[in-house]
């Protein structure tokens, strides 16, 4: 073969290949376009064991079992545990529980703790690490991704009451600056990542009273630990004033969202809560894991708990 005829016969095998990669284009478009549309996936939908409890009366008569029951019965997807509600912290109750919950077709989603690290006694502090810790080790025994930490308050307040009617805003123990209280509380946060990551459980700090009040805080704190290990519980519930804005904020880093409905009227304030908006809020910034529902109203739980859940599925479903 001379050398024009190489020539020829190569440019003739290129159109050859073009028309067939041409071809299985067109085929795999048509495919594609014959395919039917998937439909969005909506955020699952949990619900806090506090739902049930409030704090109303002795936790005994709302064991974790009968809240894990009842949230299978009345359709929710997952239950977020109150670890102060909890009967026992052994282990062959922790495995009953997962078992429990699994056997139900729910999952164990969140583990909601207290701890106080704005407290000016470095042994206090370290004390609440060391709670904190344990709090890791329950979460991971029981199959739980993430826990709900705050950074606890400065205690100046008469009672949670007054606190309340002051709109959560609290003074520093005197000698003391919320600066001071920064230190503290990254400090003591920044303790507890090693064993977070170790047990492959999310840190969600949540935008609770004390440091965590505003957004800015809650903000300035997972800044300065910048670790995929500390993200954000986020409470629709928290800020008493303004909440879309500080909502929006904080919504790329949320790791869960805690959702509070007031039906009754609420036990320390009632929030008029738009739902859709907040659901496009959190869909803009990505987010796809759980909501969960607190529910803080004064109305019967039985009633209320799936008036909730309905209203959570038609703003955050498919």
């Amino acid at each position: 073969m001379n050398r024009r005829e190489y020539l020829r016969k190569t440019a003739l095998a290129g159109v050859g290949s073009a028309v067939a990669g041409a071809a299985v284009v067109k085929h795999e478009a048509l495919a594609e376009a014959a395919l039917p549309k998937r439909a969005t996936r909506g955020n699952p939908i949990g619900v806090s064991t506090y739902s049930y409890w409030r704090f109303n009366g002795p936790k005994e008569d709302f064991p974790i079992e009968y809240c894990i029951e009842r949230a299978s019965e009345m359709g929710f997807d997952g239950v977020e545990i109150l670890n102060v509600q909890m009967a026992s912290e052994d282990n062959a109750y922790l495995q009953k529980l997962k078992r429990l919950a699994f056997v139900n077709g729910l999952d164990l989603m969140g583990f909601s703790t207290h701890q106080d690290f704005l407290d000016p006694d470095p042994e206090v502090r370290q004390e609440n690490v060391e709670l904190t810790l344990h709090q890791i080790d329950l979460a991971a025994r029981l199959g739980i991704p993430t826990i709900r930490i705050n950074t606890g308050r400065w205690g100046t307040s008469e009672s949670f009451d007054h606190l309340m009617e002051n709109r959560g805003v609290e003074p520093p123990i005197e000698g003391f600056t919320d600066e001071d209280g920064f230190g503290w509380v990254i400090e003591s946060i920044e303790q507890l990542l090693p064993t977070a990551e170790d047990r492959g459980v999310i840190l969600g700090l949540e935008n609770h009273w004390g440091l965590g009040r505003t957004h800015e805080g809650v903000l300035r704190i997972i800044r300065a630990l910048d670790s995929p290990w500390l993200q954000v519980t986020l409470d629709t519930g928290n800020f008493l004033e303004d909440p879309y804005e500080k909502l929006e904020m904080l919504a790329p880093h949320a790791v869960l969202l805690q959702a509070k409905t007031y039906y009754g009227g609420g036990k320390w304030y009632t929030l008029e809560l738009d739902y859709d908006r907040i659901a496009e809020i959190m869909r803009r910034s990505g987010f796809k894991g759980y909501v969960s529902l607190e529910f803080e109203g004064m109305g019967s739980y039985e009633e209320a708990i799936p008036k909730s859940l309905d209203l959570l599925r038609s703003s955050f479903g498919a």
